[in-house]
């Protein structure tokens, strides 16, 4: 009424106009290159400007935060590397856009097919990041990044994501999701457990 809001509003941006200029004596401009300052710049203690200066400034992305999709594959002991997906598909049909497609390998001599894709691709420009297929998975072989920095000046191959650049070991999985990762495999480990114990009980039962 009569203005006061409009001249409170006007008195909260002046101060922090002025508190930024003064936090930046304060820290010597380093809360622009410091880590430390940066998260006290965002935190409720923070004062002056708020705003990340990016490209120079980044703010670590949260553990849940997903963008494109890629696959996982296990390192064996030998140095070989074997894919978690087994080209069934089901992520190509509960993708909301359609933008995922599949070519599945089959045996070159028997012609019948081999539960691995030959070929994978994603259209980047076409995902909307919803996560479908990761949450459908049966096999827990897709998983949502945290790499979102892919422009390009390229607007026909280049956001087009073949097998190869979709692919990422399970330690990186590991690395970007601890808490999931610990999640998904202390609950493999209590099935498997069942299953055994399922299995030494069946064994005894026909003895």
């Amino acid at each position: 009424m009569y203005g006061l809001g409009v001249v409170k509003g006007l008195w909260v941006t002046l101060k922090h106009f002025v508190d930024t200029y003064t936090e930046d004596v304060r820290w010597l401009s380093k809360r622009y290159i410091d880590p430390e300052k940066l998260n006290m710049r965002q935190s409720p203690k923070g004062k002056g400007l708020f705003t990340v200066q990016y490209p120079d400034e980044m703010l670590a992305p949260t553990e849940r935060f997903r963008y494109l999709p890629f696959l996982i594959y296990e390192e064996k002991a030998d140095g070989t590397k074997e894919d978690l997906c087994t080209s069934c598909g089901i992520c190509a049909k509960v993708c909301p856009p359609q933008c995922i497609w599949i070519v599945r390998t089959d045996d070159p001599v028997t012609k019948r097919p081999i539960p691995a894709p030959k070929e994978f691709y994603i259209d980047t420009d076409i995902c909307m990041n919803c996560g479908y297929c990761a949450e459908y998975c049966p096999f827990d072989a897709i998983k949502m990044d945290h790499d979102f920095e892919i422009a390009s000046y390229d607007r026909t191959t280049a956001h087009v994501y073949d097998k190869a650049k979709l692919s990422k070991p399970v330690s990186y999985y590991a690395s970007i999701r601890p808490t999931d990762y610990a999640a998904e495999e202390k609950a493999r480990a209590e099935e498997e457990a069942k299953k055994a114990a399922k299995k030494a009980a069946s064994a005894a039962a026909k003895k």
